[in-house]
């Protein structure tokens, strides 16, 4: 079947009321018709088999059948992602939504390259939403990841203390990954992951991250791009303590 993705707010009940966006795709893209059944998510979990009633402005549909989402790991990430230039941040939003993040936190850091007025910053928050939002539906996901809106570093990892596991990627001096995750003696259920934009941290960020509470750690030998850190490491996280192993 179909799968689209609601927020909770559309679903009352047995009844579904589907969003201009995805009633243009219903009815349009795909040319479904009242009577076809497509599957739902919404947001937060739950799968439903929806049939379609009604195809006007805002299609509506009867829920048949609601069951557990599949898709989603064990393991609660937190992506905190220095903002890289261009539209890089868009393929980390997609990258690590079909690797079962469930919130990045754009960080505005001090190599950060793009500035712009807070207004700028909540559209492009907007725009990385959705991104995560496609990419949940591709990836078969019940849960689409929250894209928060970008603030300052500090500001990011004020929650760090509140994780099992913390982590600060550097390509300084720093533990090589294997030897930092090798000391949890227990898998995490939530982790929190920093990753700095191109150039990386500045070190007076890193010792903030110390300072927070993060274990600063090393991917080795080769300086992985920005656009490719996150997605690598939450990929070994997924394998060790999540659903990829």
């Amino acid at each position: 079947m179909r799968r689209f993705a609601l927020h909770a707010d559309r679903i009352a009940g047995d009844r579904v009321r589907f969003d201009r966006e995805e009633t243009r795709h219903l009815a349009l893209v795909l040319r479904l018709r009242p009577g076809d059944d497509v599957l739902v998510t919404d947001g937060a979990g739950r799968e439903l088999t929806v049939r379609l009633e009604t195809l006007g402005e805002a299609a509506t549909g009867r829920v048949l059948d609601t069951r557990r989402g599949r898709g989603e790991s064990p393991l609660e990430v937190t992506l905190v992602q220095g903002i890289p230039k261009a539209d890089k941040m868009e393929a980390i939003v997609r990258a690590c939504t079909e690797l079962g993040v469930r919130r990045i936190r754009p960080a505005i850091c001090a190599r950060t390259i793009v500035q712009l007025e807070p207004s700028r910053w909540r559209e492009r928050a907007r725009r990385w939403q959705r991104v995560a939002k496609e990419a949940a539906k591709q990836s078969g996901r019940s849960v689409i990841p929250d894209v928060a809106a970008p603030r300052p570093l500090a500001e990011c990892l004020d929650a760090a203390g509140e994780v099992p596991l913390a982590l600060c990627l550097w390509e300084g001096e720093a533990e090589p990954l294997g030897v930092v995750l090798g000391r949890c003696l227990a898998a995490p259920a939530r982790v929190l992951l920093l990753v700095g934009p191109e150039g990386g941290l500045a070190e007076e960020e890193v010792a903030l991250a110390r300072a927070r509470g993060l274990a600063v750690a090393s991917l080795g030998p080769r300086i992985l791009r920005s656009q490719t850190a996150g997605p690598a490491v939450l990929a070994v996280l997924q394998s060790r303590f999540g659903d990829l192993g």
